[in-house]
């Protein structure tokens, strides 16, 4: 089925690049055995052409794109598993609304997307029961600060109407903000009993009082219950009986600085159905088999990602999210992906001296959340013990010759590393910065995260980084050759080994908190941000000597509680931590095997 899937994709490709893949693919063979800045040009400028669109995961363009770097392992040689060369994986594209939304109270009934909207992650459901006004929906109770919104109000089974941000939006240092993400409000809120959110915008959060919108967070991981956002007007409309209006109560709150909640003595009916559009997409995985009889079973990955953001817009990612065009993403990361390519053809020349198997994979889904690299791992077509060393290529094309410099990261992941480099240093154009620090925002992280030395390869970030200027023709491919070069020098040369790669933890296993603040305390994990796992939050990776290896967590848990708040995803475990404080002792219950298992842990 999934193969059939795929033929219309290779008719689509065929009738867009004929020519294209046709004088390309004749070059390809004739200069095989080497890369060339030619080659690199032109498989750059048909992934990143405005025909493939950007190539968001789910798209027939992507697609297309996949099937392009399919046919170019082929040329090379290498030997495809998985599902004949594709490693398919489901993804949320999109979020719409159903058929069946309304909202009403008094004689008011509202219009979806002009009144009101689900949010993206609202929980369909219907629910009919009276509102209760809680404030910015804070429930805080700290040393240095106490808000507590919920303590002299019942809202279990009703509706809860909470103000976003908090009374200190101008302040960048504020107390607030780690208590002002919306998805923490809302666990709030659910914690306290509420049947659903309604979220207001006041003038200080919002002046135009535009409606949030549907904007797809890359997973289906919902709130638990329905959570709507009201314009001003409405919400003045529901508290007009309580004589306040939304720009009255946020004067009040602000003033005070404390908490001011109330029951309307109005009654809201709602049916929310926001739909989650979800397509398959593919990691491209490819092998060249090593000769030696027993290191020909341990493995090199060679990888980088070939997706990025498509149109852009609101939630994709782009700089410029009111800008709707094509973000070609030649450098990010077409010129990852044709490096993957040229190395498959330059190391398939040299396959009669190859001790160890090569992995050649590129990967989908890295620009919502490393979905491809994670998904391998967990899926993965050879042990993952195997697996010696991970080089991963991401923004290689755009040669800063100021700085004359390129960047390799995860340098401290083995012992070997930094001195293997150096051997092939001497005599490049160009200086080559050492990074130890295993993880980071790219596909290697998945890698570092079981314990697999990586090389992250990248010649970093630029003024046209995730929008639409990210073009092929601003690529310097002959400085990007010199690097596919040097790479392969070091891939053969760890090839040959008698010994793989000593791992060494280099760097926490870990991200900042969402929204780039990072949190007070932590547990020491690198936490599921895809969200794959539904029972909880699943543990991908554990820092060495950190609190959750002194307390016993191990990689593979399923963190269900965290001092007796219950964990149902990444929104959630994010939110229960920003609640507790340094150096305090707290029980943690995973899940593992099936089994339950509780740890006491101090942060």
């Amino acid at each position: 089925m999934k193969e059939r899937y795929f033929q219309w994709i290779n008719i689509v490709q065929s009738i867009i690049t004929t020519l294209f893949v046709f004088i390309s693919l004749v070059g390809y063979g004739q200069e095989k055995s080497g890369i060339s800045a030619e080659k690199l040009k032109n498989e750059v400028s048909f992934l990143a052409s405005d025909s493939l669109k950007g190539r968001k995961p789910g798209t027939k363009e992507a697609n297309a794109a996949a099937s392009f770097i399919h046919d170019r392992f082929q040329s090379a040689g290498l030997r495809f598993i998985c599902d004949s060369g594709y490693q398919y994986f489901e993804i949320v594209t999109d979020v719409s609304l159903g058929q069946n939304n309304s909202l009403s109270f008094l004689n008011f009934h509202g219009t979806v997307t002009k009144d009101y909207t689900p949010l993206a992650f609202s929980t369909p459901g219907e629910v009919n029961a009276p509102v209760v006004f809680a404030g910015y929906g804070f429930d805080i109770d700290l040393d240095s600060l106490k808000w507590k919104d919920y303590e002299n109000i019942d809202v279990k089974g009703k509706w809860t109407m909470i103000f976003s941000g908090d009374p200190e939006m101008d302040n960048n240092e504020s107390r607030f903000i780690p208590f002002s993400e919306l998805r923490g409000k809302i666990l709030t809120a659910k914690d306290h009993g509420a049947a659903g959110v309604l979220v207001v915008s006041p003038k200080g959060y919002e002046k135009s009082d535009k409606l949030l919108g549907l904007h797809s967070e890359n997973n289906d991981v919902t709130s638990g219950i329905p959570v709507l956002n009201l314009k001003r007007s409405v919400a003045d409309s529901l508290l007009m009986i309580s004589h306040y209006s939304v720009d009255s109560l946020e004067t009040l709150l602000n003033s005070r600085r404390k908490p001011f909640s109330f029951e309307t003595n109005v009654k809201l009916y709602s049916v929310n159905e926001v739909i989650m559009k979800k397509a398959l997409t593919a990691n491209v995985v490819g092998v060249l088999e090593g000769n030696d009889p027993l290191l020909k079973n341990e493995y090199i990955v060679v990888g980088g990602h070939y997706d990025h953001l498509g149109f852009g817009g609101p939630g994709s990612g782009s700089r410029m999210p009111d800008t709707l065009a094509i973000h070609n993403g030649a450098d990010d990361n077409a010129s990852g992906t044709a490096m993957v390519m040229e190395l498959a053809g330059k190391l398939a020349s040299e396959k009669q001296e190859l001790r160890r198997s090569l992995l050649f994979i590129s990967f989908s889904g890295e620009e919502m959340g490393l979905l491809g690299s994670k998904y391998f791992m967990e899926h993965c077509p050879v042990p993952v013990s195997h697996i010696k060393a991970m080089f991963n290529f991401d923004m290689v094309g755009r040669f800063n010759k100021e700085k004359n410099a390129i960047s390799i990261s995860g340098t401290g992941t083995s012992a070997e590393s930094d001195s293997i480099l150096r051997k092939y240093e001497t005599g490049l154009p160009f200086q080559v910065t050492h990074s130890a620090e295993g993880y980071g925002p790219s596909d290697h992280a998945s890698f570092y995260a079981s314990n697999i030395p990586v090389f992250f390869f990248t010649t970093g970030v630029h003024t046209d980084y995730h929008t639409p200027f990210d073009k092929a023709d601003k690529l310097d491919y002959e400085a990007e050759k010199i690097i596919g070069d040097f790479s392969a020098r070091v891939i053969l040369d760890i090839d040959r080994m008698n010994h793989p790669l000593s791992f060494r933890e280099s760097g926490k296993k870990e991200s900042i908190g969402r929204g780039g603040r990072r949190l007070k305390v932590t547990l020491g994990i690198m936490p599921d941000f895809a969200g794959t796992e539904k029972k909880g939050l699943r543990v991908d990776g554990v820092t060495k000597n950190g609190p959750a290896d002194k307390g016993g967590i191990l990689k593979g848990d399923i963190i269900i509680s965290l001092n007796g708040m219950s964990v149902g995803n990444i929104y959630e475990y994010m939110s229960r931590l920003g609640k507790l404080k340094p150096g305090q002792i707290i029980s943690v219950e995973v899940l593992r095997n099936e089994s339950h298992e509780v740890l006491i842990i101090q942060l």
